[in-house]
């Protein structure tokens, strides 16, 4: 293709689904880092941050490579750098927090909530280098996705770590994260059999918090499947997250990257709610 013809492609946007609406875009854009200012000069002008997301967006529902993505969003490595370099800094997290207070807020409920679920997923990992391990349970070689979940089912926090990591050490993990920036409400987890056992209990009880936090197992003692007590709603978050494609497999050399990935399927529904 010329580059007349190349310069007309990437100059033609064509809307997706995944794009975000001018109403998304104005909750979305107050919660992110304010462009830098170039030293020296006009120079190159700053990237578009609303395609930059919308990119990103792109990638995470389609689920296809970073070099795969339209040209009309911008150059794959901009879009890409952007979804790092936010990453490392705790941006994604920090947009999902903002936005699951304000979607609660909008329901009627307290921004933190009193009680969650905790829960665990195993998945498998392309060919791409960093941490995995197998889980004898599962039988599945690759990482495990453990979610920390309010009763509507939104993330307060997500941890992925080797699949060979127990439950325990994750909640152990999730808990120790959410509650290292001061006050929460949190004083009842619902979890299932693999969270069971008197030493995390212990653990959980001793926390030093400004409410107790009371560690329910809750069990499917049924055969075949039964909607679990309590327990379903991190199920149907997991069931959520797998709508995008991103998430059918584990593509990420970081596991914080693995967990952005999923802090912006979560940023991408609550947007679509708060809009």
């Amino acid at each position: 293709m010329n580059e007349k013809g190349e310069s007309d492609l990437m100059s033609t946007h064509r809307y997706h689904a995944c794009d975000v609406t001018d109403a998304q875009w104005q909750i979305i854009e107050p919660l992110l880092p304010v462009p830098k200012k170039r030293p020296g000069g006009p120079g190159r002008p700053p990237s578009d941050r609303r395609q930059v997301v919308n990119g990103i967006f792109y990638v995470n529902r389609s689920g296809c490579q970073w070099r795969l993505m339209p040209r009309y969003y911008g150059n794959w490595s901009t879009v890409y750098d952007h979804f790092n370099k936010w990453s490392k800094a705790g941006v994604w997290e920090r947009v999902m927090t903002a936005l699951r207070h304000q979607e609660r807020r909008r329901q009627g409920r307290a921004a933190e909530p009193s009680a969650g679920s905790v829960d665990s997923q195993s998945i498998k990992v392309a060919s791409q280098p960093g941490p995995k391990g197998f889980d004898g349970g599962k039988s599945i070689k690759g990482r495990k996705r453990h979610l920390l979940v309010d009763t509507l089912g939104l993330i307060l926090v997500v941890m992925v770590t080797a699949a060979n990591v127990s439950d325990q050490v994750g909640l152990r993990q999730l808990l120790q994260h959410y509650l290292a920036d001061g006050f929460k409400r949190l004083r009842h987890l619902w979890v299932d059999g693999g969270y069971h056992g008197e030493p995390l209990q212990r653990w959980v009880a001793g926390l030093k918090v400004t409410y107790k936090i009371v560690l329910e197992v809750v069990e499917n003692t049924l055969p075949g499947f039964h909607l679990v007590k309590r327990r379903w709603v991190a199920e149907r978050t997991f069931a959520w997250l797998l709508n995008c494609r991103r998430h059918s497999r584990d593509y990420e050399v970081h596991t914080r990257n693995s967990e952005a990935m999923i802090q912006i399927s979560m940023i991408h529904l609550l947007v679509r709610r708060l809009a």
